[in-house]
């Protein structure tokens, strides 16, 4: 990666004298990364853990109220948070070894994983299960790749965190079930949804048109990559590999649409799901299957560079390039320009330019954006599009309109356009706080790189 970001910092300050303007420099990265540091630690892990440990019943909690009380609810657990939360807990061992309670928490979520999420007769992971850890097949009847891609992205860095080769061995076992159930010999990719014994669900005649039953997805594919990333850095495995830079080129060159987002839901040769050709109402009635996820598109431009270096590419131009159009076309059609923030969704009803038609801002899609726009300016110091600034001002959006300064960890979504999220949960089974971890820590690292 090429930090020399400092270079055009130099360039956009008054320059007093040479010593001064670097020590202004310096000093305006330093406390940046001091902020999100401090935020990182104090305001989101601290408030997570270990209150969301399950110590009675295995594994983590996974509903709280808006002031992070445990919420009266059945706690029913699902393989993508149950995963996430090893993940965040293995990786924050890492970063605070002396704080045991981390690496007690990872040992306890990755136990919860194996003795009741997986399946011992079959192979696979469970979608859900109630507290206790027993299945609960008929609420959630089927099998996924993408909570079985958490499950490995989730395992491969327990292993990265603790060496216990338990956590790798179930990882590999995970990666050769998709591999032999789920993984798509003819067209490549992978099916996302299969029955209990592990066959992909075909999409029948009679599926409601609003459902995504059957359909390959962007969704699957992009942390499936990231996933496969994990694994590959503690396993370097030769079939790994290769699907590893299957799916890297798959999302790149396929999933990817021209314009430069993503394109949602695909059938299984990859033909794109499309209702443009329809009218208004119809767009709207499916746009869950079809329209612009501006968070998605910012993550991904991230995930790209990162499974590029992970395969040994290196500052690779193509993936790069495509990487700068994704996010690029984010901050042209869905970036608040007043405040900051990415909004939700959009839509190309006719060639020129999408239009808006959910202007909420979610918080993950706030996180990832954050993260994808310093990891840019690293590469691009000097463009016109000012990454760094942009950067430091999705960041100031996140503190005032998204961080929870009094009750902690991040309101659903940006107050300043869902002011009812101040009193929204903070803990479900889709919301925990694997997005904001990552970017933060990762922004945290490019940050102290910086000031090499």
């Amino acid at each position: 990666m090429k930090h020399n970001l400092l270079f055009f910092l130099f360039l956009t300050i008054p320059l007093l004298h040479g010593c001064s303007a670097s020590q202004e420099v310096d000093s305006e990265v330093q406390e940046l990364q001091s902020a999100l540091e401090k935020s990182l630690k104090e305001n989101l892990l601290d408030t997570w853990y270990p209150k969301a440990v399950d110590w009675e019943a295995g594994g983590y909690f996974s509903d709280f109220t808006f002031d992070f009380e445990l919420k009266n609810s059945p706690q029913e657990k699902m393989i993508v948070t149950q995963s996430r939360h090893l993940w965040s807990n293995s990786k924050a061992a890492m970063l605070y070894p002396d704080e045991e309670h981390f690496i007690s928490a990872a040992e306890h979520g990755f136990q919860f994983l194996k003795e009741k999420m997986w399946d011992k007769e079959i192979g696979g992971f469970f979608q859900l299960v109630d507290r206790a850890g027993n299945p609960l097949l008929e609420k959630s009847p089927l099998k996924t790749a993408y909570g079985n891609s958490f499950g490995i992205y989730a395992l491969a860095a327990y292993f990265g965190a603790t060496g216990d080769s338990a956590g790798l061995d179930l990882a590999i076992k995970a990666f050769h079930w998709l591999e032999a159930n789920s993984h798509d010999p003819v067209h490549k990719g992978y099916f996302q949804h299969l029955d209990q014994q592990g066959n992909p669900v075909e999409r029948k005649t009679d599926t409601p048109s609003t459902s995504d039953l059957g359909y390959k997805d962007q969704n699957s594919s992009i942390h499936l990559l990231e996933a496969f990333t994990e694994l590959y850095h503690v396993w370097k495995d030769p079939l790994l590999k290769e699907r590893l830079e299957e799916m890297l080129l798959l999302v790149r060159d396929t999933i990817t649409h021209d314009k430069g987002y993503l394109v949602l839901f695909f059938e299984s040769d990859w033909t794109p799901v499309s209702f443009q050709d329809a009218d208004r109402a119809t767009i709207l009635a499916h746009k869950h299957l079809d329209h612009v996820s501006f968070g998605h598109d910012v993550e991904t431009g991230f995930l790209l560079i990162e499974s590029a270096h992970a395969l040994g590419w290196g500052d690779d131009k193509k993936t790069i390039s495509q990487a700068k159009k994704m996010i690029d076309h984010a901050l042209g059609y869905g970036w608040d320009s007043e405040v900051g923030g990415f909004f939700d969704e959009g839509y190309y009803f006719e060639e020129g330019v999408p239009e808006i038609i959910k202007d909420s801002k979610n918080w993950w899609a706030q996180a990832e954006g954050m993260n994808a726009l310093l990891v840019l300016s690293t590469y691009f110091p000097e463009d016109e599009k000012d990454y760094y600034g942009k950067f430091r001002q999705q960041w100031d959006y996140i503190q005032n309109y998204l961080i929870d300064h009094e009750y902690g960890d991040w309101y659903p979504g940006g107050l300043d356009k869902q002011p009812e999220m101040k009193t929204a949960d903070k803990g479900h089974i889709w919301k925990a706080n694997y997005h904001q971890f990552r970017a933060m820590a990762h922004s945290i690292k490019v940050l102290a790189d910086l000031q090499k």
